[in-house]
Protein backbone atom coordinates (compact mmCIF):
# COMPACT_ATOMS: atom_id res chain seq x y z
CA UNK A 1 0.00 0.00 0.00
CA UNK A 2 2.94 2.45 0.71
CA UNK A 3 4.73 1.67 -2.57
CA UNK A 4 1.49 2.28 -3.86
CA UNK A 5 0.83 5.76 -2.45
CA UNK A 6 4.34 6.53 -3.15
CA UNK A 7 3.84 5.96 -7.23
CA UNK A 8 0.41 8.22 -6.44
CA UNK A 9 2.67 10.86 -5.50
CA UNK A 10 5.47 10.84 -7.69
CA UNK A 11 2.90 10.66 -10.58
CA UNK A 12 0.94 13.91 -9.37
CA UNK A 13 4.12 15.89 -8.70
CA UNK A 14 4.94 15.11 -12.25
CA UNK A 15 1.83 16.54 -13.78
CA UNK A 16 2.37 19.36 -11.26
CA UNK A 17 5.48 20.58 -12.77
CA UNK A 18 4.64 21.29 -16.29
CA UNK A 19 1.61 23.28 -15.14
CA UNK A 20 3.49 25.22 -12.97
CA UNK A 21 6.47 25.82 -14.78
CA UNK A 22 3.79 27.04 -17.58
CA UNK A 23 2.51 29.41 -14.89
CA UNK A 24 6.19 31.26 -14.56
CA UNK A 25 6.72 34.71 -16.30
CA UNK A 26 9.15 34.95 -19.15
CA UNK A 27 12.09 36.94 -17.42
CA UNK A 28 12.63 40.29 -19.19
CA UNK A 29 15.35 40.67 -21.58
CA UNK A 30 18.56 41.62 -19.98
CA UNK A 31 21.80 43.83 -21.57
CA UNK A 32 24.97 44.15 -20.21
CA UNK A 33 25.41 47.90 -22.86
CA UNK A 34 23.92 50.71 -23.16
CA UNK A 35 19.87 50.49 -24.74
CA UNK A 36 19.58 53.25 -27.67
CA UNK A 37 16.29 53.62 -29.03
CA UNK A 38 15.91 55.19 -32.94
CA UNK A 39 12.92 56.07 -35.08
CA UNK A 40 13.77 55.62 -38.58
CA UNK A 41 11.85 56.04 -41.88
CA UNK A 42 12.49 54.77 -45.26
CA UNK A 43 10.44 56.36 -48.37
CA UNK A 44 10.66 55.20 -51.86
CA UNK A 45 9.16 56.39 -54.97
CA UNK A 46 6.63 54.75 -57.74
CA UNK A 47 4.98 56.30 -60.40
CA UNK A 48 1.26 56.26 -59.86
CA UNK A 49 -0.59 53.58 -62.24
CA UNK A 50 -4.12 53.79 -61.56
CA UNK A 51 -6.48 57.08 -61.92
CA UNK A 52 -9.97 57.28 -60.38
CA UNK A 53 -12.64 59.53 -61.25
CA UNK A 54 -15.90 60.58 -60.25
CA UNK A 55 -18.39 61.25 -62.39
CA UNK A 56 -22.42 62.78 -62.47
CA UNK A 57 -25.47 63.73 -63.75
CA UNK A 58 -27.78 66.43 -61.58
CA UNK A 59 -30.87 66.92 -63.18
CA UNK A 60 -34.19 69.01 -62.55
CA UNK A 61 -38.30 69.00 -63.17
CA UNK A 62 -41.21 69.67 -61.93
CA UNK A 63 -41.89 66.47 -60.09
CA UNK A 64 -39.81 64.06 -58.54
CA UNK A 65 -41.00 61.20 -60.99
CA UNK A 66 -39.47 63.42 -64.15
CA UNK A 67 -36.12 64.37 -62.54
CA UNK A 68 -35.32 60.59 -61.88
CA UNK A 69 -36.13 60.03 -65.30
CA UNK A 70 -34.22 62.62 -66.80
CA UNK A 71 -31.24 61.25 -64.61
CA UNK A 72 -31.67 57.36 -65.38
CA UNK A 73 -31.47 58.23 -68.98
CA UNK A 74 -28.48 60.37 -68.84
CA UNK A 75 -26.34 57.95 -66.61
CA UNK A 76 -27.62 55.38 -68.93
CA UNK A 77 -26.16 57.25 -71.73
CA UNK A 78 -22.94 58.01 -69.70
CA UNK A 79 -22.28 54.64 -68.39
CA UNK A 80 -22.59 53.51 -72.19
CA UNK A 81 -19.76 56.09 -72.95
CA UNK A 82 -17.86 54.75 -70.06
CA UNK A 83 -17.98 51.03 -71.60
CA UNK A 84 -17.41 52.10 -75.24
CA UNK A 85 -14.20 54.38 -73.88
CA UNK A 86 -13.00 50.80 -72.27
CA UNK A 87 -13.93 50.66 -68.82
CA UNK A 88 -14.86 47.75 -67.36
CA UNK A 89 -18.45 47.06 -65.54
CA UNK A 90 -16.19 45.85 -62.54
CA UNK A 91 -14.70 49.70 -62.62
CA UNK A 92 -18.12 51.26 -62.73
CA UNK A 93 -19.11 52.00 -59.14
CA UNK A 94 -22.26 54.13 -58.00
CA UNK A 95 -21.44 56.62 -55.46
CA UNK A 96 -24.03 58.49 -54.52
CA UNK A 97 -28.21 59.11 -55.42
CA UNK A 98 -29.77 61.44 -54.15
CA UNK A 99 -33.27 63.35 -54.65
CA UNK A 100 -34.21 66.85 -53.02
CA UNK A 101 -36.87 69.06 -53.12
CA UNK A 102 -35.93 72.72 -54.33
CA UNK A 103 -37.79 75.92 -53.05
CA UNK A 104 -38.42 79.18 -53.78
CA UNK A 105 -37.49 81.73 -50.49
CA UNK A 106 -39.26 85.47 -50.71
CA UNK A 107 -39.23 87.38 -47.74
CA UNK A 108 -42.44 87.33 -45.37
CA UNK A 109 -43.63 84.04 -47.47
CA UNK A 110 -43.37 80.29 -46.76
CA UNK A 111 -41.11 78.73 -48.87
CA UNK A 112 -42.63 77.83 -52.32
CA UNK A 113 -41.96 74.35 -53.98
CA UNK A 114 -40.29 74.92 -57.31
CA UNK A 115 -39.53 71.17 -58.41
CA UNK A 116 -36.83 68.42 -57.56
CA UNK A 117 -33.31 68.23 -58.40
CA UNK A 118 -31.88 64.63 -58.74
CA UNK A 119 -28.18 63.68 -58.41
CA UNK A 120 -26.33 60.24 -59.84
CA UNK A 121 -22.76 59.81 -59.27
CA UNK A 122 -20.22 56.81 -60.34
CA UNK A 123 -16.70 56.31 -59.09
CA UNK A 124 -14.76 55.23 -61.97
CA UNK A 125 -11.28 53.49 -62.07
CA UNK A 126 -8.84 52.90 -65.01
CA UNK A 127 -4.64 52.18 -65.71
CA UNK A 128 -4.17 54.21 -69.02
CA UNK A 129 -3.88 57.37 -67.44
CA UNK A 130 -2.85 58.62 -70.63
CA UNK A 131 -6.77 58.12 -71.69
CA UNK A 132 -7.68 60.28 -68.95
CA UNK A 133 -8.77 63.47 -71.68
CA UNK A 134 -10.20 60.72 -74.10
CA UNK A 135 -12.71 59.25 -71.03
CA UNK A 136 -13.14 62.99 -69.73
CA UNK A 137 -14.53 64.29 -73.36
CA UNK A 138 -16.54 60.78 -73.64
CA UNK A 139 -18.49 61.93 -70.35
CA UNK A 140 -19.32 65.40 -70.90
CA UNK A 141 -20.48 64.59 -74.80
CA UNK A 142 -23.27 62.26 -72.69
CA UNK A 143 -24.31 64.63 -70.35
CA UNK A 144 -22.32 63.79 -67.30
CA UNK A 145 -22.27 67.60 -65.92
CA UNK A 146 -20.49 66.54 -62.61
CA UNK A 147 -16.87 65.35 -62.92
CA UNK A 148 -13.99 65.40 -59.93
CA UNK A 149 -11.12 63.90 -60.39
CA UNK A 150 -8.44 62.70 -61.50
CA UNK A 151 -6.73 60.85 -57.77
CA UNK A 152 -4.04 58.98 -58.75
CA UNK A 153 -2.66 56.14 -56.83
CA UNK A 154 -0.31 52.80 -57.14
CA UNK A 155 -2.61 49.83 -57.37
CA UNK A 156 -0.46 47.26 -55.41
CA UNK A 157 2.05 49.24 -52.75
CA UNK A 158 3.06 46.08 -51.28
CA UNK A 159 6.02 45.43 -52.45
CA UNK A 160 7.00 49.53 -52.54
CA UNK A 161 6.29 49.10 -48.41
CA UNK A 162 8.55 46.31 -48.12
CA UNK A 163 11.27 47.86 -49.69
CA UNK A 164 10.50 50.76 -47.50
CA UNK A 165 10.85 48.96 -44.58
CA UNK A 166 14.41 47.82 -45.53
CA UNK A 167 15.21 51.21 -46.03
CA UNK A 168 13.96 52.42 -42.64
CA UNK A 169 15.98 49.14 -40.99
CA UNK A 170 19.43 50.56 -42.93
CA UNK A 171 18.69 53.86 -41.51
CA UNK A 172 18.08 53.01 -38.18
CA UNK A 173 21.35 50.68 -37.94
CA UNK A 174 23.23 53.93 -39.64
CA UNK A 175 21.74 56.02 -37.25
CA UNK A 176 22.98 53.91 -34.30
CA UNK A 177 26.27 53.66 -35.52
CA UNK A 178 26.38 57.34 -35.42
CA UNK A 179 25.08 57.72 -31.76
CA UNK A 180 28.28 54.96 -30.98
CA UNK A 181 30.57 56.57 -32.30
CA UNK A 182 31.28 59.46 -30.51
CA UNK A 183 30.72 57.37 -27.75
CA UNK A 184 33.81 54.97 -27.95
CA UNK A 185 30.99 51.67 -28.50
CA UNK A 186 29.58 50.44 -31.16
CA UNK A 187 26.37 48.26 -32.10
CA UNK A 188 26.24 44.96 -31.17
CA UNK A 189 22.65 43.63 -31.81
CA UNK A 190 19.16 45.07 -32.48
CA UNK A 191 17.00 44.27 -29.46
CA UNK A 192 13.75 44.84 -30.91
CA UNK A 193 11.96 46.39 -33.88
CA UNK A 194 8.32 47.50 -34.09
CA UNK A 195 6.28 49.22 -36.80
CA UNK A 196 5.44 53.14 -35.53
CA UNK A 197 1.54 52.92 -36.91
CA UNK A 198 0.26 52.19 -40.69
CA UNK A 199 2.92 52.99 -42.92
CA UNK A 200 2.22 55.94 -44.98
CA UNK A 201 0.10 55.91 -48.20
CA UNK A 202 0.46 58.37 -51.46
CA UNK A 203 -1.36 61.39 -51.01
CA UNK A 204 -4.14 61.82 -53.16
CA UNK A 205 -3.61 64.73 -55.57
CA UNK A 206 -6.49 67.63 -54.87
CA UNK A 207 -9.42 66.78 -56.93
CA UNK A 208 -10.14 69.46 -59.98
CA UNK A 209 -13.35 70.23 -60.89
CA UNK A 210 -14.83 70.14 -64.05
CA UNK A 211 -19.13 71.06 -63.48
CA UNK A 212 -20.43 71.32 -67.31
CA UNK A 213 -17.65 72.45 -68.98
CA UNK A 214 -16.08 70.55 -71.93
CA UNK A 215 -13.27 68.86 -71.86
CA UNK A 216 -10.10 69.29 -74.06
CA UNK A 217 -6.89 67.84 -74.49
CA UNK A 218 -5.07 71.58 -72.78
CA UNK A 219 -7.56 70.32 -69.23
CA UNK A 220 -7.08 67.30 -69.73
CA UNK A 221 -3.64 66.67 -69.51
CA UNK A 222 -2.69 64.60 -66.51
CA UNK A 223 1.27 64.75 -65.67
CA UNK A 224 1.21 61.66 -63.27
CA UNK A 225 4.52 62.53 -61.88
CA UNK A 226 5.58 60.43 -58.29
CA UNK A 227 4.13 59.71 -55.18
CA UNK A 228 6.15 58.98 -52.15
CA UNK A 229 5.54 55.92 -49.91
CA UNK A 230 7.23 55.69 -46.43
CA UNK A 231 7.48 53.42 -43.51
CA UNK A 232 8.51 54.50 -39.73
CA UNK A 233 10.47 52.03 -37.76
CA UNK A 234 11.30 52.19 -34.14
CA UNK A 235 14.67 50.28 -33.66
CA UNK A 236 15.83 49.37 -30.21
CA UNK A 237 19.63 48.45 -30.20
CA UNK A 238 22.28 47.60 -27.61
CA UNK A 239 25.78 49.69 -27.44
CA UNK A 240 28.86 48.07 -25.73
Amino acid sequence: MTRILSTAAALALGLALPAAAAAQPVAAQTISGTRLDVVAVGEVTRVPDVARISAGVITQAQSATEAIRLNAARMNAVREALRRAGIADRDIQTSTISLQPEYRYAENQPPALTGYRAANEVGIRFRDIAQTGRILDALVAQGANQINGPMLEIDRPEAALDEARVAALANARARAELYARPLGMRVKRILSVSEAGVPSMPHPRPMAEMRGRAASADVAQIDPGEQRLSVMLTVSFELE
